[in-house]
């Protein structure tokens, strides 16, 4: 290493080492300032309740709507006191500008913030000197009257501030944010906290799960709750986790579906079901895949795959509507519509439109092996005819369907759980919906013949003991209860977190979930 690089890597650590030191003297006087206050009897941590009367944007449209702006160039008029907006509000210290006799600060809560306007003369001396020793990250509240600053801001004119929670952390630097993206993930409180857009996007996400059940509510279904322990993980294929329950001394999986619990209720005569809630998935993680993830499946008897693309057609545009008040979304500069007609498309006639390769033409299995390989498509040896058309589908056509696309008529081989076509018993009446080239949703005529159910599951079983690790197993209970009898039922699954990403123009699905599953500090 040459001697300016030495000089420069002492230089960088000594840098480090001033913050560092500064940093900690920082966090030192924060918690100097709490023994005083505690000392003094004024325990912020003592404080159990705060009546607060407004957030901070009712307050600001409550105002404009009685005291409008004036026009450029006239100053505010001065409000009579019988006529002021008296409000108490509570939130987070985000910024402080101490002038003497008097400072500004500015408040945050859930709704946004508001400018606070802080005098010696209302709050006298030694209330003003304990606000002036507050930090940025405090949570306050503020009594006080609404009032229209000369550059035109709503704000509080402060006649009581009381400190109800004390940061004994420093928020990141306010004009530089919180960016790194692994701290936001782990310190997702911080990131709520220091990034607006960050808190919208999840309370889009609760208003999307809250207009689901709206609109299901006027359908007729009924929300339901099935274990997440389970002794057979089935319903998808997917790898479980594994647990053990020492009070049966038992294995257990965590469920990797809702489907087959949820089928068992359409079988007792709840005619409309439907869950929203975790599933857990052993498998990787990247930009549209967590372990842990929120699921949403529904059930409806006497309908079939038809009655459940006109279901998530409907529901998909009345979502929007509520939660963005259009139709029309916009994900990474794409625009979506969601108010024209759905496309409906065969997963045979998809293929051939985008690879050329016409399936209905592919007779056996040596010939599909021959496509693939022609087209290198890489397969394993238990695939069968059914699985590598699916390939052919996932290479070739997924990225293409942008525009709501339902694809139909999967072939059996990967469709364990679905009612077979009666025309054309080696494809199933099934269809996954597709936005931005992603699968948003999978649904079924479902299959309520146990005797073909029995021989699926069979099918799954020998993939299994060729070592698919998510292959299906036979379920004895589920096979009992399709022998009581189901009626002809239509199913489908839909995954919340992507929906969320699309209404939200999130990159990530780390960015929709509040608390994404990490690699641990430590490694």
């Amino acid at each position: 290493m040459s001697e300016q690089n030495q000089n420069n890597n002492a230089k960088n650590n000594q840098q480090k080492g001033a913050q560092v030191q500064d940093i900690n003297q920082l966090l030192k006087v924060r918690r100097e300032k709490l023994a005083e206050l505690q000392e003094a009897g004024q325990d912020p941590f003592q404080i159990t309740k705060y009546n607060v009367t407004y957030h901070t944007a009712e307050a600001k449209a409550d105002f404009e709507a009685k005291f409008p702006k004036p026009a450029e160039g006239e100053e505010a008029p001065e409000i009579p006191e019988a006529d002021r907006i008296t409000v108490s509000i509570a939130g987070r210290l985000m910024s402080k500008r101490v002038m003497g006799k008097a400072s500004f600060g500015n408040i945050q809560d859930l709704k946004g913030n508001i400018q606070i306007y802080v005098t010696r003369d209302e709050l006298g001396e030694d209330n003003y000197k304990g606000f002036k020793r507050t930090d940025i990250g405090d949570i306050l509240g503020v009594e006080g009257y609404l009032f229209r600053t000369r550059t035109g801001e709503v704000s509080v004119h402060a006649t009581a501030v009381t400190l109800l929670s004390k940061s004994l952390q420093i928020l990141p630097e306010k004009f530089h944010g919180l960016t790194n993206t692994d701290i936001r993930y782990r310190q997702r409180y911080v990131d709520l906290i220091m990034n607006p857009e960050v808190k919208d996007t999840f309370v889009k996400r609760s208003k999307i799960i809250a207009a689901i059940r709206r609109y299901l509510d006027t359908q007729g279904f009924m929300e339901v709750e099935t274990p997440m322990l389970v002794s057979n993980a089935g319903g998808a294929a997917a790898r479980p986790f594994e647990t053990h329950f020492n009070a049966l001394d038992e294995d257990l999986k965590l469920r990797i579906s809702l489907e087959l619990y949820l089928k068992r209720l359409i079988v007792g005569g709840l005619e409309r079901v439907y869950e929203i809630g975790r599933v857990f998935r052993n498998e990787g993680v990247d930009t549209r895949h967590n372990p842990e993830f929120t699921l949403m499946e529904l059930y409806q008897a006497y309908t079939d795959y038809h009655g459940m693309m006109d279901l998530t057609e409907n529901m998909y545009r009345y979502i929007a509507e509520e939660v963005l008040g259009t139709t029309k979304i916009t994900y990474n500069g794409i625009e979506m519509d969601l108010g024209k007609p759905f496309e409906r498309i065969t997963m045979v006639d998809a293929v051939k439109k985008y690879s050329g390769v016409d399936w209905n033409e592919v007779k056996d299995l040596e010939q599909a092996r021959s496509l693939a390989k022609e087209h290198h498509i890489e397969f394993e040896d238990f695939h069968k005819k059914g699985d590598i058309l699916n390939l052919f589908f996932e290479t070739y056509v997924e990225e293409h369907l942008v525009q709501p696309t339902f694809v139909m008529d999967h072939p059996v081989e990967i469709s364990p759980l679905t009612k077979k076509k009666p025309e054309n018993p080696e494809y199933v009446e099934r269809f996954e919906f597709f936005m931005n080239g992603w699968e948003m949703a999978n649904a079924y005529s479902e299959l309520n013949d146990p005797i073909d159910q029995r021989e699926r599951f069979a099918a799954q079983d020998a993939l299994a003991d060729a070592g698919d690790e998510e292959a299906n197993h036979t379920d004895e209970d589920f096979l009992n209860a399709l022998e009581v009898g189901m009626p002809p039922t239509g199913g489908i699954g839909y995954g919340i977190d992507r929906l969320c990403m699309l209404l939200t123009d999130s990159p990530a699905i780390r960015d929709v979930l509040l608390f994404p599953t990490l690699k641990s500090e430590k490694k």
